[in-house]
């Protein structure tokens, strides 16, 4: 229900007005000086200013100027009995959304007021789209990893050198990934992303390098890969330590020759192509096990950038959890909601196995859960949902009759099939909320359903 406030020194004309509108079911509130009309903007949230121009104590002009100082996206409809076409024009000057006249029609009004809630609602529907879409978010952190991080990439970015990202999961490589491209020059060409765990072994020579129609059998097209894609700017490639070996030379050949192929052709096309890669694993371990080449990690790591996981920055906490209010209050058009210190130092003590990611959405939930005000209460009662599961005693015998698995990789396989269907069960089988739950990319989780042949209420 949209929220409406009346500012005018006549109460017949208050009167009606709200009869008016709230027979519209609109919720009105009114007061008869700017005064105390400016004091309520400053404390309420209102999707609507009825204003009157001439007025005691303060003028409507006045109050339309401090009333868009406080909170700029808000629609004022401005209404006066000595209605000229220089004080429309003034006022419209001045960022009012419609100026009535005195006495106010009553089509012209609601008309007018459907219009301007309208408005307002676009109004913040685009910045949250804007955000969304928008190049970049900044890097939150006053900790001294950050700082060294931020004070990496400004000497970085600018160059062509190729940059491997390290970290856990959720701590924020791509976010990294993405300012050392807003920061280059190469920021008007692409920043083109692929994540190297989600695309199958079989295709992911297809995806970095292309194709030609007829190659294979389900290649009806040419298909340009990611590596021309991205020519003239940056390619981040995601998770590389799961690349396929076969695939890890053709990722070589291309860094070292800036030449590709793509699959089923013989021409060769170069490419100008500034490599990040990004990697939650120890790629030197990696090499050490013969799952990664040693020769393309010296290609990839020529400036190495390790982000810390939250539990190795804790003093960033306040200011991300801060922001996070912030933005989510936003999306959901919800008045900002605060948090209490000892709710902050509630957040701060747990152990953030999810980093960034796993904050947001607590931080979400907590939004969603508590009152005007998060307490350290909320947190206790609703950062950490699920309840603990009692341990088994010692003598337990296993639930899981172990003898039916041939080798370890059928085990392995019925309980990733096990796990993937307790979290879909969980989450509804909402998809793009369980491939957050469990940190893998959506498309990859598509697979594993087919793969597993799961279905919704098996």
């Amino acid at each position: 229900m949209a929220k409406i406030l009346i500012i005018d020194d006549e109460r017949a004309i208050r009167n009606t007005l709200r009869e008016i509108l709230e027979y519209e079911d609109y919720e009105v509130e009114d007061v008869d000086n700017g005064i105390d009309g400016l004091e309520l903007i400053r404390k309420n949230d209102y999707d609507l200013i009825l204003c009157d121009i001439k007025m005691n104590r303060m003028d409507g002009m006045e109050v339309l100027s401090e009333g868009l100082a406080i909170k700029p996206d808000l629609p004022f409809i401005m209404i006066s009995g000595h209605g000229t076409v220089e004080t429309a024009v003034e006022a419209s000057k001045k960022g009012a959304f419609d100026f009535i006249s005195k006495p106010p029609d009553l089509n012209r009004l609601l008309i007018t007021v459907r219009n301007a809630l309208d408005r307002g609602s676009l109004v913040v529907e685009t910045k949250v789209l804007k955000r969304k879409v928008s190049k970049v978010r900044p890097i939150l952190g006053d900790s001294i990893p950050i700082a060294k991080i931020k004070e990496t990439i400004e000497r970085v970015a600018p160059t062509d050198a190729r940059v491997l990202i390290t970290g856990a999961n959720g701590s924020g490589k791509e976010l990294v990934a993405r300012w050392l491209h807003e920061k280059s020059n190469r920021a008007n060409a692409p920043l083109i992303e692929v994540n190297c765990a989600a695309i199958p072994s079989e295709l992911i020579e297809s995806e970095l390098f292309g194709h030609e129609k007829g190659s294979f059998t389900s290649a009806i097209k040419q298909r340009i890969g990611k590596f021309e894609s991205a020519s003239g700017g940056t390619l981040f490639m995601d998770e590389i330590g799961d690349m396929s070996l076969s695939a890890q030379a053709k990722v070589l050949r291309a860094l070292q020759e800036n030449k590709i192929t793509r699959v089923g052709g013989e021409k060769e096309i170069e490419v100008d192509v500034r490599v990040v890669a990004a990697t939650n694993k120890d790629l030197l371990k990696e090499i050490e096990a013969g799952n990664f080449r040693m020769d393309l990690y010296h290609r990839l790591s020529v400036i190495l950038i390790h982000v810390p996981p939250l539990t190795e920055r804790k003093d960033d906490i306040t200011l991300l959890t801060q922001n996070f209010l912030e933005e989510i209050c936003s999306d959901y058009s919800m008045p900002l909601k605060k948090i209490s210190d000892g709710a902050l130092e509630a957040l701060r003590a747990l152990p953030w196995t999810g980093n960034i990611r796993e904050l947001r959405n607590m931080v979400e939930r907590l939004i969603i859960l508590s009152d005007k005000t998060i307490t350290e209460e909320d947190v206790k009662a609703f950062a950490n949902p699920s309840a603990p599961v009692a341990a088994l005693p010692e003598t337990a015998a296993p639930q899981t009759d172990f003898n039916q698995f041939k080798n370890f990789q059928e085990y392995k396989d019925f309980a990733e099939r096990e796990y993937i269907k307790f979290k879909l069960e969980k989450n509804n089988w909402n998809v793009s909320k369980t491939a957050d739950d469990i940190d893998i990319q959506r498309s990859h989780l598509y697979s594993k359903i087919e793969k597993y042949g799961l279905k919704r209420g098996e």
